[in-house]
């Protein structure tokens, strides 16, 4: 356990239990339900742990994918439930076995994309966005069909690029969790009554996206000195 949950510093150990007494917080406010809280719990532990390339994120990661892929089917956001069910599930088991082969002392190898990767994944974004957007607009009952396909295709993407043990992950992740916390929001409007918890949820994951650019830009450069 010390050699999977240590060297924790200061601002991870912080923010981790600001945002854990912030969703028991909201828990008890919005009456809201105690397998709410696990989700937003297990998620927050899924990214710090992500952010620090440890394998254990993936066992925090599957709880929260399933968890989450039941709130989106409530709240009528099927984009992110296929998203959940076809695509995380299946690559929390390949990406645990792809870091597993690239862990040097018990530290992730970390890896920094070329000029044209960038171009590429942007392209992608931009045009699967708009295919799978349209697309939902045809679902009966499907809300905001086009901040759904964004945040549904941004995850996928950060997920291969994360897979990969690229850093720029992180980039695509803090434009996902913006798109996302909007998402929440308007769901909130229209009377959610998970909206707040997820709202808190995905700002810590904003957060955490930031502190784990940095720390991954660090580790690529180290990999490449």
């Amino acid at each position: 356990m010390k050699k999977v949950m240590g060297n924790w510093s200061g601002f991870e150990l912080a923010w981790l239990m600001i945002f854990t007494l912030i969703a028991v917080i909201f828990t008890v406010i919005s009456k809201d339900s105690f397998f709410g809280f696990t989700v937003f719990v297990t998620g927050v532990l899924c990214v710090v742990l992500t952010a620090k390339g440890k394998l254990a994120s993936y066992g925090f990661g599957m709880y929260n994918t399933l968890g989450y892929a039941y709130l989106a089917y409530i709240n009528g956001l099927f984009g992110e439930v296929m998203l959940n069910l076809l695509f995380f599930v299946p690559m929390n088991i390949v990406g645990f076995y792809m870091w597993s082969r690239h862990m040097q002392g018990g530290k992730l190898s970390m890896r920094q994309m070329k000029a044209g990767g960038v171009v590429l994944t942007i392209g992608i974004c931009i045009a699967g966005a708009l295919l799978l957007g349209y697309s939902l607009s045809f679902i009966p009952g499907q809300n905001s069909p086009y901040i759904d396909a964004l945040t549904t295709v941004l995850s996928v993407v950060a997920t291969i690029l994360m897979v990969r043990r690229f850093k720029e992950q992180w980039l695509v992740y803090i434009v996902l969790n913006m798109f996302t916390v909007l998402l929440w929001v308007i769901r909130t409007i229209e009377g959610s009554g998970e909206g707040l918890l997820m709202i808190v949820m995905w700002s810590a994951y904003l957060i955490n996206a930031g502190y784990g650019y940095y720390n991954w830009n660090k580790g690529a450069k180290e990999a490449l000195a």
